[in-house]
């Protein structure tokens, strides 16, 4: 009898980390690094995504003025001091984008291609895949936005939330995509099976992530710096015997405010400051992984 999740149990094998094929990265590097920034549209003729400030008496209110106006700061201010730390420190992120946000957010946008951030696919607007009336349009209306303005397709995916539904991996596959985030079950990548053939799971982290970490957990504004060099110091020392993936997920509303930014600052220092580490985008993990045979 097919159980529930043996649909996402059948999407890849279990396979110990300690029993699978040698994996080497350039100058037997230890950690590869990946930064994920990622850009919303949050509608405000909708209840916002998550919210920083509950309603008067516990009653929903549209539109929902301080919560939307909390997140559109990220991308009036916050987003800018990205750019200046990861530009000043020469390290491209992988840029998380709804196809929406190109219209709303085109100087963000342009920035991020400017640098060569490397762009994935992050819904066509922030909604749950399973709130998602048509996915398959959704995913095509999202690659469309993305070629339009950059003259080529994403080849990562990030569902919002994470959302997917049974389908959605088929779908994606089906679309071109070739790897996603999704899939928070690793410290190296994974292949998953679809009707369309393989896509790669590229690790993320659902913990150092500062929605997790700032807006669910609401830890102090350095835990982003005591957390993100906690996991490098463990990946580090784990990937003298295989190497590891390190993902480091930030919203402009969130850690791109004052009192954070530094500490994000602090992170990449800690981080740069080891041999045998990779700064790399999820597509040049992608290409790694493949090239590994």
């Amino acid at each position: 009898m097919t159980e529930p999740g043996d649909s996402l149990r059948r999407r890849t094998p279990y396979l110990p980390i300690h029993k699978r094929p040698k994996l080497v990265l350039p100058g037997n590097a230890r950690v590869a690094v990946w930064t994920i920034v990622n850009v919303e549209n949050w509608s405000p003729l909708g209840a916002m995504p998550r919210t920083v400030l509950p309603p008067p008496m516990g009653q929903p209110l549209l539109p929902d003025v301080p919560n939307w106006a909390w997140h559109e700061y990220g991308m009036r201010v916050g987003f800018w001091r990205f750019v200046e730390v990861l530009g000043a420190r020469k390290l491209k992120a992988t840029f998380a984008l709804n196809g929406t946000a190109i219209e709303h957010y085109r100087e963000a946008c342009q920035a991020a291609l400017d640098a060569g951030w490397d762009f994935m696919g992050h819904g066509f607007v922030q909604k749950p895949m399973h709130r998602v009336d048509d996915q398959r349009t959704a995913i095509a209306d999202t690659i469309a936005a993305i070629r339009s303005f950059t003259g080529k397709p994403p080849r990562g995916w990030e569902s919002p939330g994470l959302t997917e539904t049974d389908e959605t991996l088929d779908l994606l596959a089906e679309a071109g995509i070739e790897y996603v985030a999704d899939w928070v079950l690793d410290e190296q990548p994974v292949p998953l099976a679809t009707r369309a053939g393989t896509v790669v799971s590229v690790p993320y982290t659902v913990e150092v992530n500062d929605v997790v970490i700032s807006a669910v957990e609401k830890q102090p504004s350095d835990e982003i710096f005591r957390r993100g060099r906690d996991q490098f110091d463990r990946l580090y020392l784990d990937g003298a015997k295989a190497p590891r993936v390190m993902a480091i997920s930030i919203h402009p509303y969130l850690t791109g405010v004052p009192h954070r930014i530094k500490y994000l600052e602090m992170l990449y220092d800690y981080i740069l400051g080891h041999e045998g580490v990779v700064m790399w985008t999820g597509a040049e993990i992608l290409d790694w992984y493949r090239s590994q045979g």
